[in-house]
């Protein structure tokens, strides 16, 4: 039979679970305030664009500080972009764009990644790394030879400018492979065993199961071609071949004091990426975190 506890000890015990129920509450009450301290810094320009976007002009104009709301709720800006602007045709261009880039590049990502995880071939482990070295190079370095080489191609000014150079991430590469990489190979193994090949391996196993990493590459590979500005104003000569951030950059240099129209664009080129984000975002975390990706 073991001893009776001393009273001491026994008093002690729920003290100290006090002391600690007190410290947890007080971390989870800072990380709550960190994290609400930290949403509020990152929507906050998301707020004051919705503001100014749909606040009237001569609110804007009038020399009033802006409320919290728009004293009048208009779609005045909304509609002097629309009228002013080919919007539609840059948005159409931008989707289109964007929509080619993404299935190319989440498809060569998910082969390469693919082949670098499950196969060996002399050469691999090098070749990799000379893909992840490409990261570090600033596309402002390349773009004389980028324009060089679409212009040798006959491509300049067309939408193949833009999509080629684009078809292919040594982050998505990288990405994938460490997905892959997590694949248990007794299912590799077994399917070999039943005769199937790599390629049928891949389709009929792989695949199935990277649903997470495909919905967080072709995020990254919309928003990447969605945002993309440097390039497309390079390769794109005519006015309706525009996307819809060079179409910002135009409309700010026709109507450089208009801020609600500019706020008003800037509105309609944010709004469908974050609509993308918001409807899969669990898969865009579950693509992360089975990667690896901290």
């Amino acid at each position: 039979m073991s001893a009776p506890q001393s009273p001491v000890r026994a008093a002690s015990v729920p003290r100290r679970a006090d002391r600690v129920g007190r410290e947890s509450r007080l971390s989870l009450v800072t990380r709550t305030l960190i994290v609400a301290v930290a949403g509020l810094a990152t929507i906050s320009p998301l707020y004051w664009m919705v503001v100014v976007a749909f606040s009237s002009r001569s609110e804007l104009l009038g020399g009033r500080d802006l409320r919290l709301w728009p004293r009048e709720f208009t779609l005045e800006n909304f509609d002097r972009v629309f009228t002013s602007f080919p919007v539609l045709a840059w948005f159409g261009n931008s989707v289109a764009i964007a929509v080619v880039v993404t299935i190319i590049s989440v498809s060569t990502s998910l082969l390469a990644g693919y082949a670098f995880a499950q196969l060996r071939f002399p050469g691999s482990t090098a070749l990799f790394f000379v893909a992840l070295a490409t990261l570090v190079l600033p596309v402002q370095v390349i773009m004389v030879s980028l324009f060089r080489i679409i212009t040798g191609a006959g491509l300049y000014g067309t939408y193949w400018a833009v999509i080629l150079p684009t078809a292919a991430s040594a982050f998505g590469l990288f990405l994938a492979r460490q997905f892959m990489l997590g694949i248990p190979k007794e299912l590799l193994e077994a399917a070999r065993l039943d005769g199937a090949g790599h390629l049928q391996t891949f389709l009929r196993i792989v695949l199935p199961l990277s649903k997470p990493l495909i919905a967080v590459l072709v995020f990254m590979s919309l928003l990447s071609s969605w945002n993309d500005f440097a390039w497309p104003l390079i390769a794109l000569r005519e006015n309706r071949l525009f996307t819809l951030p060079i179409g910002l950059l135009y409309l700010q240099g026709q109507a450089n004091s208009d801020y609600g129209a500019t706020m008003a664009f800037a509105l309609i080129n944010v709004v469908p990426i974050a609509v993308v984000f918001l409807l899969f975002q669990r898969y865009f975390i579950a693509g992360f975190a089975r990667s690896g990706i901290k």
